[in-house]
């Protein structure tokens, strides 16, 4: 498989059943267990994707959809600064209850909808904006993600793929691999209820493609002016891609 391979996961089919599975245990506690183990880092990473695709966001005309939302974070965050109505979609359905609850808290104007981020129910060159935060590493397959947000998006549109990486520093990546690996699934684990979730999240980050690989995939797949831009020693690189 070109995706995300959870244990015992052999289509692509099974993959997209465990994640889903998987998040929908972790959803009551996932946004606790976000801010602690990135230190709240999370909230600048945010910010500054937020930042990267400000242009978009100022225009009253614009669509903007937030794949993979999860709880709603990037979605709410996005809204903070649009001059348009931000759309979020996932696919696990008590994250998304959850993503509806902030909103609803916040009176936000975004709205959110459950979908698969492979099978979007948006038309052909419909949005203007479509985003991605700590979520599209988990996709069944990465090509098909990175074609669907190609599909929907309208000529002169952005896409923003906010992800974790593997950092290029070797002791860096040293350090950083002893936390991923041995910290973080006793702490996600005991907090959240579910180790196994907090053992597949990082060796996920593990098979996900390296920036410079996912910068080619997204050029094969006919984005122009792909670039990315590292941040936190590499942890996390933020990918934008206009059609």
């Amino acid at each position: 498989m070109s995706g995300s391979t959870p244990p015992g996961a052999r289509t692509e089919q099974d993959a997209a059943a465990w994640v889903r599975a998987m998040f929908g245990r972790v959803a009551p506690r996932y946004d606790l267990l976000n801010h602690l183990l990135s230190f709240n880092i999370d909230r600048y990473w945010r910010a500054r994707t937020t930042s990267a695709v400000a242009a978009i966001l100022d225009r009253p005309d614009a669509v903007t959809l937030d794949l993979c939302c999860g709880t709603g974070d990037l979605t709410l965050a996005l809204q903070r600064r649009a001059a348009h109505r931000v759309y979020g979609s996932d696919f696990c359905h008590p994250m998304l209850v959850a993503a509806r609850g902030k909103i609803a808290a916040k009176r936000a104007r975004s709205a959110a909808f459950e979908s698969d981020a492979l099978q979007l129910p948006v038309a052909d060159r419909s949005l203007d904006l479509v985003t991605a935060a700590f979520g599209f590493r988990n996709l069944a397959s990465y090509e098909r993600g990175i074609a669907e947000m190609f599909r929907v998006l309208r000529p002169g549109g952005m896409a923003a793929i906010l992800e974790f990486s593997t950092p290029p520093n070797f002791l860096f990546r040293a350090a950083y691999g002893i936390y991923s690996t041995k910290v973080l699934p006793v702490i996600g684990g005991l907090i959240s209820g579910s180790r196994d979730a907090y053992t597949y999240l990082p060796e996920s980050v593990r098979k996900f493609p390296g920036a410079e690989e996912l910068a080619r995939q997204m050029r094969t797949a006919g984005f122009q002016s792909v670039e990315f831009r590292r941040m936190t020693g590499g942890i996390v690189a933020l990918h934008l891609a206009r059609v």
